[in-house]
């Protein structure tokens, strides 16, 4: 197991493609995610590729369902031996124990981490799912309602991060997406460097674009865990 605080998002739509990304990665001190897509059109394939290659997997689905569905996903990706694998909060607190529960009664235990409220969405957008807390207020409530349920940590903006440490224990686990190197323009609202999301306590930072399109994945990866340790 590395320690990097690096996980590198697998954004690409086949098998093939990452390989040939991980052909260039390979030996670097990082965990890789995979998401939506990749395990689409991949399935559990991909997976069992990346153990191949020595690292450690992120399943990045988010699963939000009924508490019995869920809790059956959540049993099938233990089996598939990830490191980390996520719901989202917002299905309630049955949903995240029933969660719970399938990872304990499995015989690998990955992290189980909730998705508080995606940083895709900034004050103006959010305000269109109709909720009633302000933006920070749900990302707090969400949090908590997290961490009462048993979950390992939350995915949130690494500016969130301060506020919501000082409420929840000390091991809980902040994994923060929306790291850019250098200010870009994109789907991203909520966005910090690998610095400032560190310091403001994150765990683990997602990090995709910086690193998937770069000429040199493997230096810029070495560049990144330079400037957080």
């Amino acid at each position: 197991m590395n320690d990097s605080k690096v996980i590198v998002a697998l954004d690409f739509s086949s098998i093939d493609e990452t390989e040939v990304f991980l052909k260039k990665i390979k030996g670097q001190n990082c965990k890789v995610k995979v998401g939506k897509e990749l395990f689409t059109n991949e399935g559990p394939n991909i997976v069992k590729l990346i153990q191949q290659y020595g690292f450690e997997t992120f399943l990045d689905l988010k699963f939000h369902d009924i508490p019995n569905t869920v809790s059956r996903a959540i049993k099938a990706s233990c089996n598939l031996g990830v490191w980390m694998v996520n719901v989202h909060a917002s299905g309630g607190g049955q949903m995240m124990l029933a969660a719970r529960e399938a990872v304990e009664s499995s015989s690998h235990k990955p992290l189980l981490i909730a998705v508080t409220i995606l940083t895709s969405f900034d004050n103006s957008s959010y305000q269109e799912l109709g909720f009633k807390n302000k933006l920070q207020e749900q990302i707090a409530y969400l949090a908590l309602m997290s961490e009462k349920s048993g979950m390992d940590g939350i995915v949130c903006s690494a500016n969130d991060v301060p506020s919501i440490k000082p409420l929840v224990r000390e091991k809980f686990q902040f994994i923060t997406p929306g790291i850019r190197v250098a200010n870009s323009d994109d789907d991203q609202k909520r966005v910090a460097t690998p610095e400032n999301a560190i310091s403001n306590g994150s765990n683990y930072l997602v990090i995709g674009r910086p690193i998937t399109l770069s000429d040199d994945p493997a230096t810029m990866i070495d560049k990144i865990n330079l400037s957080i340790n």
